[in-house]
């Protein structure tokens, strides 16, 4: 996609989300000595934040129907720069809890309303290529902000990082403000109508599937650092650099699937889980073995992303009508399918099955989504097959 200064705006204000929303992982026990909690404890302030995501998707979404893109968006993210702010200054574990749950309110419909206003700046067929240089924010995040703020908050202290997010803040909203055009709120949209728009079957399956290619990546990601220590027996040099490949991994699957899907949505799905589920299997077998780990760890980190953008553009179409909610609630999918992942994941180790397991627990999933979508294809080829056969007798 050429230069796009309206989409590098957005996808400066995904950096910093992404920035926001992963670092505090590697920045947990600098929080937890600092102030005077536990590892458990501090870890709370991750679950928080992936609770606000749930709750703030829809809530901003319908609660701000009528108020103009540009302006929204702005608004979006002066809550997230604010939220940041709070979490610098905060003098206790309390009012840093606080302060990630507000700054979790934006992120689900900064994404939503973020890729749907995408999708309105470029031609019909370049709708999934823009949402993917939206999300291109987010990969780029996890290749070159997370690390730098988890070193920043290392040798300056945690509250460094948070003071340097709210300056990506700062400059998102200057850059919306300076090259998104204005964008009035979409016509005849009310509440009633979005929440309807939200029960169709379509618009279901599709969140459904978002949970489940989301539920199949997190079962394994969650405890890679673990895997690689014990399984793999590798340094802390070699975790990170798998960390780091394992973004620069999303960051080529998020622009492939954005390629890919703009010729086919459905048929870049099936690909990408099919070679998820591929990966995850092998992955499990050759986990003792550098050389093919640090293989399998980019191809994962490809695969895992490519699905992303179709499957925001499978939600938006399957509400296109009234795509606002869906598509924020859809980034909600997102967070309750790293949850129910992470729980699946957990449970497998917990159940002394093994490591080895826990990516076929992660491959069994990807195969689950699999099955969804080619059944929902039948089933839609069907459908629209049986008017004919009626006609014909």
């Amino acid at each position: 996609m050429k230069l796009n200064p309206p989409l590098l705006a957005l996808a400066a204000g995904a950096f910093g989300i992404g920035v926001t929303e992963f670092a505090p992982m590697g920045l947990l026990p600098v929080i937890a000595s600092d102030l005077g909690v536990s590892i458990p404890a501090a870890g709370l302030l991750v679950s928080a934040y992936a609770l606000g995501v749930l709750i703030g998707a829809p809530l901003m979404t319908l609660t701000t129907g009528r108020v103009p893109r540009r302006t929204l968006l702005i608004g979006l993210a002066a809550i997230f720069t604010l939220g940041n702010l709070m979490s610098a200054v905060a003098e206790g574990y309390s009012m840093l809890l606080v302060a990630r749950i507000i700054t979790s309110l934006n992120h689900g419909a900064f994404f939503g309303v973020g890729s749907i206003v995408a999708a309105s700046l470029v031609p019909v067929e370049r709708r999934a290529g823009a949402v993917a240089a939206v999300f291109m924010g987010l990969t780029i995040a996890n290749v070159v902000g997370v690390p730098f703020a988890t070193w920043a908050g290392e040798h300056l202290g945690w509250r460094a990082s948070f003071w340097g997010i709210a300056g990506l803040g700062l400059v998102t909203m200057a850059a919306l403000r300076l090259t998104l055009p204005a964008i009035p709120a979409p016509a005849g949209g009310d509440i009633a109508h979005e929440l309807r728009v939200l029960t169709r079957a379509p618009v279901l399956g599709a969140l459904g599937l978002t949970v489940i290619g989301s539920s199949a990546m997190f079962t394994v990601f969650t405890y890679i650092a673990p895997i690689l220590r014990t399984q793999t027996h590798a340094s802390l040099a070699f975790v990170t650099a798998m960390l780091v490949t394992y973004g620069v991994g999303l960051t080529v699957g998020n622009w492939l699937g954005g390629k890919f899907a703009d010729k086919s949505v459905d048929r870049t799905l099936i690909a990408a889980l099919a070679a998820l589920s591929a990966i995850l299997v092998t992955f499990a077998v050759l986990m003792p073995f550098q050389v093919p780990v640090a293989i399998l760890v980019f191809l994962w980190g490809v695969a895992s992303f490519a699905l992303v953008p179709p499957l925001q553009v499978r939600v938006m179409t399957a509400a296109e009508d009234a795509p606002n909610l869906a598509s924020s609630v859809n980034i909600g999918a997102f967070n309750l399918g790293n949850a129910i992942g992470a729980a699946l994941g957990g449970a497998v180790i917990a159940g002394g099955f093994g490591y080895p397991a826990v990516a076929l627990a992660g491959a069994a999933t990807s195969i689950l989504g699999l099955a969804a979508l080619l059944f929902s294809k039948h089933a839609k080829v069907r459908s629209a097959e049986r008017p004919l056969c009626k006609g014909g007798i």
